[in-house]
């Protein structure tokens, strides 16, 4: 089974919990503190597996999810980081955060791998907290909770050429004559199923990859038929090589068919619309193929068209001389633009409030990212961490703003899932 397209829900590891301890020996009645801190939670990897071919072992994982670090304990224990996840993916696979449409990264290199969610830092021992005018602090963190992230896995595939064209109109039975790939070929559409890979060699040793495309139809850059599930595989590729059944044998106009397909690969991608291109006219043997072929010359004089015939092998050295010569010449383009990459977005920082209160059914509602880390990272059973908590919120402002905006003392205020009182 072909499997080119996941949507999985990511967790990284939350961090492990600092410990609050004290030093308890027989002759050290009034021992410090000695908490250790928690451990680093799980990074969730995704790395290139050149063994894989498709997304199929992904399928059935809803929610991936990593571990938590080890809990600080006393003596000074620290605890251990746990061990990152590591999930394998094809070579070519594509992931993007779908909450933003950023893409986080496009593995298409042996070597790549990439951190797609990074665990939780692990929580502080009391000892940590020790200062000057603090010398036994009776607290301890939290774990910081790991990143959450709903992806998308695409494996868009590695190829120099990209065979596209409607269907049945020879795509399959030319890789079959070219290489040592076994395409399903039958006499009715949409015989294949998933892309087809052929590796090409040339007298002069050169190879090169080529990509059978299943069969598009009208509409297909919008979701009509197979055809939107397999344009995202041209993407890659160097150079489009255009078939065109020039027969015309099932009642349909070369000129049509070319025009047809043209739009949609323009519709998909501007970039994907713009690659070089070669016009393969295929079924040159067949009765009424060298009159098509005229009048497509007539309309299109400056494309470059190659007359074939992939049943009988004919006119198929000559065009696979031509692309050798055109993809030593050609040069690698990055599908990708800047701005679609997460890890080349530069945020500007404006002088915000690092959060929002609203008031919902008489209940003050606090958002933030900043709080409610601090809210998951405080341990509310110790009354200094409570304490501490409190002044970080005065100290960003919450207090003045909730008084500004007509908070009164014994007013609820609500945290994620969590209800306090405003109160001194």
């Amino acid at each position: 089974m072909f499997v080119d397209e996941i949507t999985l829900k990511i967790i990284a590891g939350t961090g492990g919990d600092g410990c609050t301890s004290f030093r308890r020996e027989k002759f050290v009645p009034m021992g410090g503190p000695d908490g250790g801190n928690g451990g680093k939670g799980s990074d969730i990897i995704f790395i290139v597996d050149p063994g894989l071919k498709t997304l199929i072992d992904l399928r059935y994982m809803k929610t991936i999810k990593g571990n938590k670090g080890v809990n600080g304990k006393g003596s000074n224990q620290y605890g251990a980081n746990a061990d990152d996840v590591i999930i394998k993916v094809p070579l070519g696979t594509t992931i993007t955060d779908l909450d933003t449409g950023l893409v986080i990264a496009d593995l298409v290199n042996l070597e790549d791998k990439a951190v797609i969610c990074k665990g939780g830092r692990g929580g502080k021992g009391n000892k940590s907290f020790a200062t000057h005018d603090n010398p036994a602090p009776k607290f301890s963190e939290k774990g910081e909770p790991g990143e959450i992230k709903l992806i998308k896995c695409e494996l868009k595939m590695l190829a120099d050429v990209g065979l596209v064209g409607l269907p049945s109109v020879g795509k399959s039975t030319l890789l079959s004559q070219i290489s040592a790939s076994k395409p399903k070929i039958a006499a009715y559409h949409f015989t294949t199923l998933s892309p087809n890979l052929g590796v090409v060699k040339l007298k002069n040793h050169q190879t090169f990859v080529m990509a059978d495309l299943p069969g598009l139809i009208e509409g297909a850059a919008n979701g009509v038929g197979l055809g939107d599930k397999f344009l995202k595989h041209a993407m890659r590729t160097k150079i489009i090589c255009h078939i065109i059944d020039m027969s015309g044998e099932e009642g349909r106009n070369p000129l049509d068919d070319y025009e047809v397909i043209r739009k949609e690969l323009n519709n998909y991608s501007e970039k994907l619309g713009n690659k070089e291109e070669i016009i393969v006219a295929n079924k040159m043997d067949l009765e009424g193929a060298n009159s098509n072929l005229e009048q497509f010359k007539i309309k299109y004089p400056t494309k470059t068209i190659f007359p074939i015939s992939a049943m009988h092998n004919e006119g198929i050295n000559e065009l696979l001389n031509y692309i050798g010569n055109k993809l030593a010449e050609e040069k690698t383009t990055e599908i990708y633009d800047e701005n679609e990459l997460e890890s080349h977005m530069i945020f500007k920082f404006k002088s915000e409030k690092p959060y929002t209160i609203e008031k919902v059914n008489d209940v003050w509602v606090l958002k933030g990212k900043e709080i409610e880390r601090l809210f998951n990272m405080t341990k509310f059973n110790e009354d200094e961490a409570v304490l501490r908590f409190a002044r970080k919120l005065r100290g960003m402002g919450v207090e003045d703003e909730l008084e500004k905006l007509g908070a009164k003392r014994g007013d609820e205020v609500q945290i994620l899932d969590y209800i306090f009182e405003f109160k001194e």
